[in-house]
């Protein structure tokens, strides 16, 4: 995914074929979300905003490790979906097993989106106060694309955790879910903040 022009991806996401699919769409959310917050960093530089350099550079490099590890989440959900096509392929008494292992597996990347996702609402919460007031409209699209990325990413857990056995994976994953409404009330605020900044 990461070495694919936008126009592959996106014909890719578009063809008759199981994966990359909706997990993988929001990982890309998140990872827009992060580079977009990244970009408003970098424009938070430099001698007027000095007193705040030090909180700048750690978002700086917060969101390129999350900018990163979307991307590669959004690999590994590809490969995780292509995994459970792959189980429900094999023979009747090989495949029961091994599809609750595959539903176990393509339920954990979209779990990592959503802590993904409320890490760059997080740091657009930092940012936002002290950011460059000219590129703030970013920040609103940063929280909107973190939004997109958790509720996206908690329909493709939901859609994994009825054929997954090992119960307290059942229960972690459901309590990751459960932290979805609070992230995109959070985005929400943030988006409805910049609004008001710059409302005529």
């Amino acid at each position: 995914m990461r070495d694919q022009t936008i126009s592959e991806y996106l014909s890719q996401l578009a063809d008759r074929v199981p994966a990359p699919g909706g997990g993988a769409a929001a990982a890309l959310h998140a990872a827009q979300g992060a580079a977009l917050l990244g970009m408003v960093a970098r424009y938070t530089t430099g001698e007027k905003y000095a007193e705040h350099r030090d909180a700048v550079e750690r978002i700086i490099a917060r969101t390129d490790t999350v900018r990163s590890a979307a991307l590669r989440v959004g690999e590994e959900d590809a490969a995780a979906f292509t995994a459970v096509i792959d189980a429900y392929r094999l023979p009747k008494g090989e495949r029961a097993e091994a599809v609750a292992h595959a539903l176990a597996g393509a339920a954990r990347p979209p779990a990592e989106v959503v802590g993904l996702a409320r890490a760059v609402v997080e740091l657009a919460t930092e940012l936002l106060p002290i950011g460059n007031r000219n590129v703030i409209t970013d920040i609103a699209a940063a929280t909107e694309a973190a939004r997109a990325a958790a509720t996206t990413a908690r329909i493709n857990v939901e859609i994994n955790l009825g054929g997954i056995k090992d119960e307290a994976l059942r229960a972690e994953l459901t309590a990751v879910i459960a932290t979805v409404d609070d992230i995109a009330d959070r985005a929400a605020r943030l988006t409805d903040a910049v609004r008001l900044e710059i409302a005529p």
